[in-house]
């Protein structure tokens, strides 16, 4: 398989304070990955860097031939504002708007992509529910339903299943096997190891720098799983900044 992102060195980070530093390796076309690390590893941090939201301190991510629209983002459900006034219809909606644009009128196509959508995950009959009325469950549904609308050929989840049901997490591991099966990348920051054993055969263990990457079942080792935690509680949040600034590859 043809790598899909590539990272040569990249240090990310905030205010030129590195949180994930001098990560190489590669992401193969098709590849489920899983991404974990204790609290505090940089995992949230790489996928910024991934989607473009962060760019590198130092390094560089390549993401060969593709662009925006080639990668879905579903960012951890406490960077969503549940409090802005917009139903779940119109919030799944938003995953057409990079091929339809901002202004774009949605028709009857549309329409039936974003029921279809809807459906997929569980949540007919909530399209007029204002999102802040959403269980936790139910709010991830809604947006696997949007990442589902935007058809991507890789697909980015920051800790997808936490604090939800057991019916809820199943349904969407369901989802997470059935992009893996159509050939679509796949990179999930994940917490519950038993989950990362059982579905995602790649798995990079991340403590701010790179522990271990590869077969999950050579990655989770006990003495891999020790070395990240006290590779993070060594981490020094005074060190000197980051002085080197290239860019993100497009």
């Amino acid at each position: 398989m043809t790598p899909q992102l590539q990272f040569d060195n990249v240090t990310l980070g905030y205010d030129r304070h590195p949180a994930v530093h001098h990560l190489s390796g590669e992401v193969r076309s098709g590849a489920l990955v899983a991404v974990v690390g204790p609290n505090g590893a940089g995992k949230s941090t790489l996928f910024r860097g991934i989607v473009g939201i962060l760019k590198p301190l130092a390094g560089r991510i390549g993401l060969g031939n593709l662009d925006a629209r080639d990668i879905a983002y579903l960012p951890q459900s406490a960077d969503i504002d549940r409090s802005f006034p917009i139903s779940v219809y119109d919030f799944v909606g938003t995953g057409l708007w990079r091929s339809k644009g901002l202004f774009g009128g949605l028709g009857r196509p549309e329409r039936e992509r974003i029921a279809a959508a809807l459906a997929a995950v569980g949540l007919s009959g909530f399209e007029n529910r204002p999102i802040g009325t959403l269980s936790g469950g139910q709010m991830q549904r809604m947006l696997f339903a949007r990442v589902l609308l935007q058809d991507a050929r890789v697909i980015v989840l920051d800790e997808p299943f936490n604090a939800i049901d057991a019916k809820t997490c199943a349904d969407l591991v369901a989802l997470v096997r059935r992009w893996h099966d159509e050939q679509r990348t796949v990179l999930a920051a994940l917490h519950d190891m038993e989950m990362v054993r059982a579905h995602f055969p790649e798995t990079l263990l991340l403590a701010r720098s790179k522990v271990a990457w590869g077969p999950t079942a050579e990655v989770l080792t006990p003495d891999n799983l020790l070395a990240a935690r006290h590779m993070c509680e060594a981490f020094d949040d005074t060190a000197a900044p980051c002085v080197e600034t290239p860019s993100r590859a497009a």
